[in-house]
């Protein structure tokens, strides 16, 4: 199906404008998303960010570009502090669960893995572990080194900021007001803002993770690892950078430093980040509480899709408050939508040929920054109007399903087992409406809701549902 030919336009961090896209390569797209640190058990705000880089592909896809997708795994090198200080993440935990540091990052790297799935999040070309690329960060630092940009601490190997003359774009960082404290520890540091390349082993300690370098027996910064796994798979300049706000100011700050000070060319043209999920109006936090699993929702009798659908009625750029509430509301309109596409499918009414109208309109939405709400009003135009023939409506609605992800291609009608008591009252509950007796057919149909089935009538008589 030709799509409208509308550019495409996405608010770039790194200018903080809106810019129409323009690829490196006319036909493909490579893009970088910033992946977990698996040590436990991935929440859904940080899920959202996922889904966020997952329509940003599908509307690359949707408009004929081909995507060549990398997401890095760090399982080793992330602290628990971003001043670099602290245990790495892997290692506490494998102590905690008295497992090896592999079996840890396996472990929830798999649960990861599942949970896109659930949410309709397509694959990368490739999930690249910190771990495997020790050789490529390995030859990185030794290009930094060369070029005079690094140096030795009694803990490490460090970046020196200060050299390099643009750092602190990305975040439009003051880098004079920036005060040591929780986040920046100088320490033997030369500046504030320089960071750990590679750290030492600590001679008291025995970790699982480690290995020989130029410098001594360590293990990588967190910062490292993404600059030499996306360089190796995308090339020194490649076109999109994705990750959540948090990222900004630290992490891909570094990223961007130490990759353009190795190589002297850009490193990305476009920066695109996720806002934060809020809970009771505050980021959510162990503190604040809403660190929800896509598990805990589905026992909560929320299934992963209806999340989604939540995620897609708020701009990416936005915050997003949770509260049950709004899950419930956003599962009520799934289910809706769910139950208008079986009906569609089942239609044999003629009708107009719509497709291009809507076509455009929700090319336009989608396009215009990943505008989802507008384009979310689109689909629910299309799909609630009569006149549009159902055929040409369906073959639509799946395709505009192929950026949203709701998995309308699979929505079909349950069958449900209805008990006796139940045929029973549906069959007098008829009886007394063919008598006109609708006052006494009402109480019969509160009967029936009360024992969990909704009866509503139609012109092929009465429809039965189980309520969910």
């Amino acid at each position: 199906m030709k799509q409208a030919k509308i550019p495409i336009k996405f608010y770039n961090t790194l200018t903080r404008k809106k810019e129409i896209f323009v690829p490196i390569r006319s036909s493909q797209v490579k893009m970088y998303t910033c992946g977990p640190t698996v040590y436990w058990y991935q929440h859904i705000g940080n899920l959202r960010t996922y889904i966020f880089s997952d329509i940003l592909r599908k509307v690359l896809e949707y408009n004929k570009y081909k995507v060549k997708q990398i997401i890095n795994v760090t399982d080793v090198g992330h602290l628990t502090s971003d001043a670099d200080e602290g245990e790495d993440k892997i290692e506490k935990a494998a102590k905690k669960e008295h497992k090896s540091a592999k079996e840890i990052a396996n472990h929830y790297l798999d649960i990861f893995k599942d949970d896109l799935k659930k949410l309709n999040i397509s694959s990368p070309k490739k999930y690249t572990k910190a771990t495997e690329h020790i050789k490529e960060q390995i030859e990185l630092k030794k290009k930094l080194e060369r070029k005079e940009y690094t140096y030795k601490t009694s803990d490490g190997i460090y970046f020196n900021s200060k050299k390099f003359k643009n750092y602190g774009i990305l975040a439009r960082l003051n880098i004079k007001e920036l005060k040591a404290g929780k986040r920046i520890s100088l320490g033997e540091k030369k500046n504030k803002t320089d960071f750990a390349l590679w750290k030492f082993s600590s001679p008291n300690e025995k970790r699982q993770q480690e290995w020989s370098s130029p410098w001594g027996i360590g293990f990588p910064g967190w910062h490292i690892e993404c600059s030499a796994m996306s360089m190796k798979y995308l090339g020194n300049h490649f076109d999109i950078h994705t990750g959540g706000e948090d990222h900004i100011p630290i992490h891909h700050t570094n990223e961007i430093a130490q990759s353009e000070a190795a190589t002297g060319k850009k490193f990305v043209n476009y920066w695109l980040h996720g806002a934060f999920l809020l809970y009771n109006k505050e980021k959510i936090s162990k503190s604040k509480g809403g660190l929800y699993t896509i598990s805990e929702l589905k026992k909560l009798g929320y299934e992963p899709l209806v999340y989604r659908y939540m995620c897609l009625q708020t701009k990416y750029r936005k915050p997003l408050n949770f509260t049950l509430e709004s899950l419930e509301a956003a599962k009520t309109s799934y289910e809706r939508i769910k139950n208008k596409i079986i009906e569609i499918k089942k239609q044999t009414h003629k009708g107009n040929d719509l497709t291009k109208t809507y076509e455009s309109q929700f090319a336009k939405a989608i396009n215009n920054d990943l505008n989802m709400p507008q384009a979310l009003q689109v689909f629910h135009s299309a799909l609630d109007d009569f006149e549009f023939s159902p055929k040409f409506k369906l073959s639509l609605l799946k395709n505009f399903d192929s950026v949203l992800g709701l998995g309308i291609k699979d929505f079909k009608e349950e069958k449900t087992l209805i008990p006796e008591e139940i045929k029973k009252l549906v069959k007098e509950r008829e009886a007394l409406r063919k008598l006109k007796e609708f006052a006494q057919a009402d109480i019969l149909r509160q009967r029936i809701l009360e024992k969990g089935y909704e009866v509503s009538d139609t012109q092929k008589g009465p429809k039965l549902t189980k309520k969910t």
